[in-house]
């Protein structure tokens, strides 16, 4: 049975709160423990939670947690467009509750959790656009392919979010994300090159969708 969709936007926005409170708080952690997590404790922090929320929450939700995913998935079918306002709203209320957590137990470390370019900001659109897309191109392929194993979703994907975090982090904060940039920021009051953090991974997103949709599609035989 299908969830109602104001349940649906709930897992949206409680999935998307997780993602903040641990992604970004590891490294608001890392900040206040003078490098004891680390950037590729930071990126395991990352992946480890996406990887649980999907297996948790997938189920209901589709386990989105992000709005560059939810926009390319209503970009190629995949999410109604009725559902798509709901979502984005989910999403960006939970990221913006987990920041303000953050600033509550960590106030003088909230910095470490927002995004900002270290490589100019036409790169770091770059990046993000890069990085999302291959996160998008695996979303589609092991969620939406039934010729896939969908157990192993969960790991694909959070095994994505991490390499990309690995690579990206240190560039660009591997947003991906424009919710998970957009809390911090808020709370922060920290805007620098904010947009990249949207136009990147709405494009890369909806560019690795469409990459997928036509890989799947059964080519006639010359």
């Amino acid at each position: 049975m299908t969830a109602s969709l104001g349940r649906r936007v709930m897992a949206e926005a409680f999935g998307t709160f997780a993602l903040v409170f641990i992604g970004p708080g590891a490294a608001v952690v890392n900040l206040w423990s003078a490098g004891a997590v680390g950037h590729v404790g930071v990126a395991l922090a990352f992946a480890f939670v996406i990887l649980a929320m999907i297996y948790a929450l997938g189920h209901i939700s589709g386990a989105h947690f992000n709005p560059a995913v939810s926009f390319a998935f209503w970009s190629v079918g995949r999410l109604p467009a009725r559902a798509l306002p709901g979502y984005l709203v989910g999403q960006l209320a939970g990221a913006v509750a987990a920041a303000a957590v953050l600033r509550l137990i960590l106030p003088a470390q909230l910095e470490a959790a927002v995004t900002h370019p270290l490589i100019g900001t036409l790169p770091t659109a770059m990046v993000e656009l890069i990085l999302s897309a291959f996160l998008m191109l695996v979303i589609m392929g092991v969620a939406t392919d039934a010729r896939a194993v969908g157990a192993m979703a969960g790991l694909a994907i959070g095994c994505t979010v991490g390499f990309d975090a690995l690579m990206g982090g240190p560039l660009t904060g591997a947003s991906m994300n424009p919710a998970r940039s957009f809390g911090p920021a808020l709370l922060a009051g920290s805007w620098a090159a904010h947009w990249a953090y949207w136009v990147g991974p709405c494009l890369g997103t909806v560019a690795g969708a469409h990459l997928y949709q036509y890989l799947r599609e059964e080519q006639p035989h010359v």
